[in-house]
């Protein structure tokens, strides 16, 4: 989804608030170490051919960047206003248990695309997974595109 041209980032209260310590962080912290980091560098006599150097001027440039990506996240994000008293249909925010076609079940939250992690089982709702669950009521079947090809699920909780 676009706002004036610019992508629309959907965010969770909490993903709002890891975003914002992250860039404090990154800002009050990484970024002096950084820059102590290049100036002994540069103080070492070895100047610019000194490999700290460079290691140092990567990791700015890198600090630089992700300050920047944060920056923008935030200037362009809608949170997610998700009511957990809200058992009715799947929103970003919302905690689904799904069982798949055997029965197994496993559990999700549906976050935007800035926050997803799947490895924590935070899922974008972008992902074709996360897509096919947004909208969903208990009971109902999804189905959704994988490498390995269709899968269906059916809601069986949401929080």
């Amino acid at each position: 989804m676009t706002m004036n041209n610019r992508l629309v980032h959907y965010l969770t209260e909490d993903g709002v608030k890891k975003l914002e310590q992250e860039l404090v962080h990154l800002r009050k912290v990484r970024r002096p170490e950084v820059a102590s980091r290049l100036h002994e560098a540069v103080d070492s006599g070895e100047g610019t051919d000194n490999a700290d150097f460079e290691e140092s001027k990567n990791e700015q440039a890198f600090v630089d960047g992700r300050i920047q990506d944060i920056e923008n996240i935030l200037a362009t994000s809608r949170v997610a206003h998700h009511d957990p008293k809200s058992r009715n249909i799947v929103e970003i925010g919302s905690t689904v248990t799904v069982a798949g076609q055997h029965g197994k079940r496993r559990i999700y939250q549906i976050v935007g695309s800035a926050e997803a992690a799947p490895l924590e089982n935070k899922i974008s709702n972008e992902s074709p997974l996360g897509h096919a669950l947004v909208g969903g009521k208990k009971g109902t079947e999804v189905g959704y595109e994988t490498p390995s090809g269709h899968q269906k699920l059916t809601i069986k909780k949401i929080q």
